[in-house]
Parts: structure tokens; C-alpha cells; sequence
């Protein structure tokens, strides 16, 4: 069982930069999967970035094209957290940012076993 606990969104104006972090219970957190995933009002949710297992899969990163170049995810296992560091935020980037945790993960958020409530980012233009 992993609990996830989201916490770092806000209101920002564009251009903008937040982090977010979401902490994890559990013994095998290094052994995860960790993903972000976002939705925002009438739409569905949606990958935002992954982080693979380092002694897994060597830390591999996955970014949505939409964010790729301005988010960055890590994950300090020695914490049990991963992170978003979202650089030159957009109005469109507004929504409720999700954290995930799965043996396999990948882009596809139905294959995520455990998540975290959710935060809201509200970036204003």
C-alpha cells in the first residue's frame, strides 16, 4: 500500500515558477514508478511527466510534449518524494496536478495503481 500526498500548488501569474512535491508512505518507494498527471475543468486527465525506478530502470523521464523543455520531475528516494519543477507557466497549465505510483507506470493513467488528492495550480495571464 502507498499513500501519496500532494502540496506545493498555487496561484501564480504566467511566466511563472512552482514546485510541487508529493511525499509517499511505504518501504518499496524506490522501486516505483512515479508520474504526474493533470486535469483541468471539462477535460480529461492527462500525463504530465514520469520518473522510473533508478535501480530499475536507470531514472528514465517521460514528458508530454506540451511540457517538455519547462518541467523537469525528480524524485529523491532517500525522502520518499518526487517532484515537479515547473518553469514558464502558462494559463494553460491550469489544473489540478495529481501524483501517481505504479510498478510499471507509463503514460497512460488507468495503468497507476496508487494516487495522491490532488493540488491546484491556477496560473493567471
Amino acid at each position: 500500500q502507498v499513500q501519496l500526498v500532494e502540496s506545493g500548488g498555487g496561484l501564480v501569474q504566467a511566466g511563472d515558477s512552482l514546485r510541487l512535491s508529493c511525499a509517499a508512505s511505504g518501504r518499496a518507494f524506490s522501486s516505483y514508478t512515479m508520474g504526474w498527471f493533470r486535469q483541468a475543468p471539462g477535460k480529461e486527465r492527462e500525463f504530465v511527466a514520469s520518473v522510473a525506478s533508478i535501480f530499475l530502470s536507470g531514472g528514465v523521464t517521460r514528458y508530454a510534449d506540451s511540457v517538455k523543455v519547462r518541467f523537469t520531475i525528480f524524485r529523491d528516494d532517500a525522502k520518499n518524494t518526487v517532484y515537479l519543477r515547473m518553469n514558464s507557466l502558462k494559463p494553460e497549465d491550469t489544473a489540478i496536478y495529481y501524483c501517481a505510483a505504479d510498478r510499471i507506470g507509463g503514460r497512460n493513467p488507468n495503468r497507476y495503481e496508487y494516487w495522491g488528492q490532488g493540488t491546484q495550480v491556477t496560473v493567471s495571464s
